[in-house]
């Protein structure tokens, strides 16, 4: 479960309900949660606690089209969705990743890109421009900002000043939703901690390691 309560339609605010009309019909989306294209829906009913933390959140949706007709971006689709889904994959997120691997094939990238995403450094299917892009993201996300004058000016190649700024603003606010999704575990990032220790067998442990033939050479 998320960590946090979740809104129904009954209290859910005004601002909130033409959203939840569009991806939920006319259900309660905690009662009868679920989405078509697949997922949960607790996103959406959990951000719902705060009218204005959730519509500050869609805002940056409709900047590219998602829920209008309205596109402002000049930003290619394919590139957008080449930085997103890199900031999903490094900052761990599976709801983002996997979200936008569905935008990025509609906007798109190939097969080929998308799959090879998680280890581009590697692939062959980039070009020269979207692998100065996807260094970028990760300089982005895995060095907090940290991106030396050569990438940067590699990246000035590949897109105008307008677009890097937008291309940043969406790699750094997806970082913001796969953080906010594991912090609440919140849709496909509703799992358990894997990183613990692992009980050693009866009799076993580190003492017992430590103790053995290896450690004991005279």
């Amino acid at each position: 479960m998320p960590r946090l309560r979740q809104v129904s339609r009954a209290e859910a605010d005004e601002s909130v309900l033409p959203y939840y009309d569009r991806l939920f019909g006319d259900r309660d989306p905690v009662a009868e949660p679920g989405t078509a294209t697949g997922t949960p829906g607790d996103w959406w009913t959990t951000y719902a606690l705060s009218p204005h933390v959730f519509q500050h959140a869609v805002s940056h949706f409709g900047m590219f089209g998602m829920f209008s007709n309205e596109n402002v971006s000049t930003l290619p689709g394919d590139v957008r969705e080449l930085g997103i889904l890199r900031a999903g994959y490094v900052a761990g997120s599976q709801f983002v990743f996997s979200q936008h691997c569905k935008a990025a094939r509609k906007n798109g990238l190939s097969e080929e890109k998308i799959r090879d995403v998680t280890d581009w450094q590697v692939s062959d299917v980039y070009d020269e421009n979207e692998r100065a892009l996807l260094a970028y993201a990760d300089a982005i996300v895995l060095e907090r900002g940290r991106v030396s004058d050569g990438l940067f000016a590699a990246v000035k190649k590949a897109l105008s000043d307008e677009n890097i700024l937008e291309f940043t603003y969406h790699v750094i606010g997806y970082v913001g939703h796969a953080t906010m999704c594991r912090a609440l575990k919140l849709e496909y990032d509703n799992v358990e901690e894997r990183i613990r220790e692992v009980p050693a067998p009866d009799g076993g442990g580190l003492a017992a390691d430590w103790a053995g033939s290896a450690w004991n050479q005279d």
